[in-house]
């Protein structure tokens, strides 16, 4: 994942040195400009970034090793004539006693289709849901900006605005919900400024998949 270089979150051209055969240039030469293949599918949007999800892996994995090691370990001892876990066998007692329609048989059935309906929610959904996924413009980079970056970049476009006092900026995937407080000029004409400023910053981030905007103004709860 790639940092967005200031609020506009745009790529530079970097000089690249080219080796150069002619001695007397000291062996390299300076190119101006280095061309990166771009991208021409579509209209450059990006899926979202998915999330390695190490930490719910890594629990899964620990579960399932330690109950294959003890499951494991116990069939040997049987094998080799010794008596089973006292679990293992109280366990088969009460599944062949209780009901299916045991309290605890249905607490037990409801709370592993919980667990399995989680793991393949995380399976299926993309995760980092913080992370604003950026326009393509080059083949082999991808870039991506984090809600709250954003939030601030919109927040500190609407200070700008003449009469404007403070401003809360909540982002979603959808949606940035701007709420201002104005102490002079009218309200009006400063959700018209806030309209057009944050309509160009939000486009200037460059995002693939703009937000909506929705901006409310109104005066300080203060009483003189």
């Amino acid at each position: 994942m790639s940092e967005p270089q200031g609020s506009e979150g745009t790529t530079q051209r970097l000089p690249v040195i080219e080796k150069d055969t002619d001695p007397g240039h000291g062996g390299y030469t300076a190119a101006s400009d280095y061309d990166v293949p771009v991208v021409h599918d579509g209209d450059g949007k990006g899926g979202r970034f998915w999330s390695a999800r190490r930490v719910p892996a890594g629990i899964v994995a620990v579960l399932l090793l330690a109950g294959a090691g003890v499951l494991l370990y116990d069939v040997a001892a049987v094998r080799a004539e010794r008596p089973a876990m006292h679990w293992r066998r109280a366990l088969a007692r009460q599944l062949a006693e209780r009901p299916l329609d045991d309290t605890w048989v249905l607490v037990g059935a409801g709370v592993a289709a919980a667990l399995g309906l989680l793991l393949v929610v995380l399976a299926l959904t993309p995760g980092l849901r913080q992370v604003l996924p950026m326009r393509r413009t080059h083949a082999d980079v991808r870039a991506g900006l984090q809600r709250a970056a954003a939030a601030m970049v919109l927040r500190d476009r609407a200070m700008e605005v003449s009469g404007v006092q403070s401003v809360r900026v909540r982002t979603s995937r959808k949606k940035a919900d701007v709420r201002a407080v104005s102490h002079f000029r009218e309200l009006d004409d400063v959700r018209a400024d806030l309209d057009a400023v944050l309509g160009d910053a939000i486009t200037g981030l460059g995002l693939a998949r703009p937000p909506a905007l929705s901006v409310h103004v109104g005066r300080s709860g203060r009483k003189g």
